[in-house]
């Protein structure tokens, strides 16, 4: 019996791609740039399954009618809004996550965040480094404490909760969160107490962190009017997805100082970053770095990995969203 076909669109670490290729016939994306959209309609109609990334728009025109090849789009990631799943599902594709295998590297990332924002270290590094220090004074770029600070968390998954977890035990935050379903247990487990909205939970924080999926429900779910309800000294940190925040109003907000500052990981238009966002020097800004570690990126190619061995041997599917 011949071995399926796996389409892979990026490049992966070394062992990821060693260990799908003893198992697989692996065709790679050897220019390791994303591919277009007809690259990606012809690998679903000439592939067994498709490991994909978020680089890739697997949309309805994308996707397009039955008959397809393609039977499962491994996604590595745990995010999927890169994927229209009702059209998956009518051509007849299961899609799968790689769930829990970034949560501490995507956590670790949110409070160097919340540290690079508070203590102005994005601005310190750029005045060194064009030779603009002169020397230690005692009013230079003073930022403001993280130790003992107020957090608000939208979302409570596994991330949210690791964040609470580090900001309670590690830094002695105050930890108030808001999600759809809240978890009574989750919460006692990491010492945080739920707000009763959003609305509720944005003038009480310090630091405003979001850990909430895209989807239609939280598409700009940080908007103008939410940001005008955040206090002036407090600071956003998006690690998330770059549509739950509109950009031009947080872009307004930094720039008319209603709030004191933004940290983010991701972006609406991706990796198109916008010329007045990356101009505000109360802005810290990264390349969608979250679970950029070895170990979590080797970690999420060996968890689509065994979603690729369970679908084709024909057991569960446990990370499938669709």
């Amino acid at each position: 019996m011949s071995r399926p076909v796996v389409r892979v669109t990026r490049r992966l670490p070394g062992e990821v791609e060693a260990a799908l290729a003893a198992e697989f016939r692996v065709e790679l994306n050897a220019s390791d740039t994303p591919l277009t959209g007809p690259e990606l309609h012809r690998a679903l109609r000439e592939s067994d399954a498709v490991l994909c990334t978020v680089t890739d728009r697997l949309a309805a025109d994308v996707i397009g009618a039955p008959p397809v090849r393609c039977r499962l789009l491994a996604n590595f990631g745990v995010g999927y809004n890169h994927i229209d799943l009702a059209a998956a599902r009518a051509a007849g594709i299961a899609v799968s996550t790689t769930p829990g295998v970034l949560t501490d590297a995507t956590a670790d990332l949110t409070m160097g965040l919340i540290l690079a924002v508070a203590r102005r270290m994005g601005e310190g590094e750029r005045l060194l480094r064009r030779g603009g220090w002169s020397g230690w004074t005692p009013t230079q770029l003073l930022g403001r404490d993280v130790s003992g600070a107020r957090l608000g968390i939208i979302g409570f998954g596994r991330i949210g909760q690791a964040v609470a977890r580090r900001a309670g035990a590690g830094f002695g935050m105050e930890v108030r969160f808001w999600t759809p379903r809240a978890d009574a247990h989750a919460a006692l487990a990491v010492g945080a107490e739920a707000a009763e909205s959003v609305d509720a939970l944005l003038p009480w924080a310090d630091f405003v962190s979001l850990h909430c999926p895209a989807t239609p429900e939280t598409h700009h779910l940080i908007d103008a009017r939410r940001l005008g309800l955040m206090r002036r000294e407090a600071f956003l940190i998006n690690t998330a997805r770059g549509d739950v925040v509109d950009e031009v109003a947080l872009v307004k907000a930094l720039q008319e100082r209603t709030i004191a500052g933004a940290a983010l990981d991701v972006y609406q238009g991706e990796p198109r970053v916008p010329a007045e966002l990356r101009g505000l020097e109360n802005a810290v800004l990264l390349p969608h770095l979250g679970s950029a570690t070895r170990e979590a990126r080797t970690a999420m190619g060996l968890r689509a990995l065994e979603n690729l061995w369970a679908f084709f041997a024909g057991g569960d599917l446990p990370d499938r969203v669709a």
